[in-house]
């Protein structure tokens, strides 16, 4: 003891370095792959549900089209669509939803109370479940290419700039809606379930904007940031004018700003929603 106070005795496993943060991470990510790999049949069936999807939209298309002219373009429109749909779907659950999962196993007041990085914990869940969808995205691009004899690519560069972006994005929605679990708690399944099929419907990710009534379309999808993510992606690939915005420069820039200020938006109301369920001791109420 020292005159007046404690001595300090430094930070040891609490400090916040890079080094401890990507061990964090590391071990976090460990942990994340070792329990999707206790559930073989989960990852098959999910693999298998996407593609069944996937495949829906597609017959749905060539039905109402009477013909396959044109086929490539629309095929390149809902698969390029449905990898974002991918990322968001596993972004919603895996990370917006993870918060409730610990609370489900009792796990999150512990790993609360440990000097772990909280941050490293969000997007420790990203490297398994980004992987796996990388590996699903392969799969449904490689069938449906074979299916419709190849889906347009061009300026693939341009349009993997806009896809990181559109991601980090969408990282931000998971954090945004990880900071409301705290808060819902038992209806945040419902929540995630809702904006799953939100984002879906009224971003386009299966279909043509055009495809939605004027109304929707002025009044919601122009003002979903998301929107333009998938918007310009698309049409980068496929190769025609973007259906928002006839500027896909302009349509690029929105989605840079959404890509760099929904993470960290996002993140400052988790940690806020954190802080504030940390006082009033309800973080790990069920």
């Amino acid at each position: 003891m020292s005159a007046g106070g404690t001595i300090h005795r430094g930070f040891g496993l609490s400090d916040l370095g890079l080094r401890q943060t990507f061990y964090t991470f590391l071990s976090m990510s460990k942990k994340t792959v070792v329990e999707f790999s206790r559930y073989p049949v989960s990852f098959v069936a999910t693999f298998a549900q996407t593609l069944m999807i996937l495949a829906m939209f597609m017959l749905a298309a060539i039905v109402f089209m009477g013909s396959e002219s044109g086929l490539s373009e629309l095929a390149g429109i809902m698969v390029y669509g449905f990898i974002l749909n991918m990322f968001l779907i596993f972004v919603l659950w895996e990370i917006g939803f993870s918060i409730r999962e610990e609370q489900y196993r009792g796990t999150l007041e512990s790993l609360y109370l440990s000097p772990a990085n909280k941050f490293s914990n969000l997007i420790s869940r990203v490297f398994a479940i980004g992987s796996w969808t990388v590996v699903m995205v392969i799969a449904a691009l490689a069938i449906v290419n074979y299916y419709v004899g190849g889906l347009p690519a061009n300026d693939v560069m341009l349009a993997l700039f806009v896809l990181f972006f559109s991601i980090t994005g969408i990282l931000g929605i998971g954090f945004v809606v990880s900071a409301i679990v705290l808060r819902l708690k038992e209806s945040a399944e419902l929540l995630v379930s809702v904006l799953q099929f939100f984002f879906m419907i009224f971003c386009a990710m299966f279909f043509p904007f055009y495809a939605l009534p004027d109304e929707i379309l002025n009044y919601v999808s122009r003002w979903i940031p998301l929107s333009y993510g998938v918007d310009s992606f698309r049409s980068i690939l496929v190769g025609q004018t973007p259906e928002l915005i006839a500027n896909v420069g302009i349509e690029i820039v929105i989605v840079v700003l959404f890509g760099i200020l929904s993470p960290l938006i996002g993140y400052f109301l988790y940690k806020y929603n954190e802080r504030k369920a940390r006082l009033e001791g309800s973080l790990a109420e069920y």
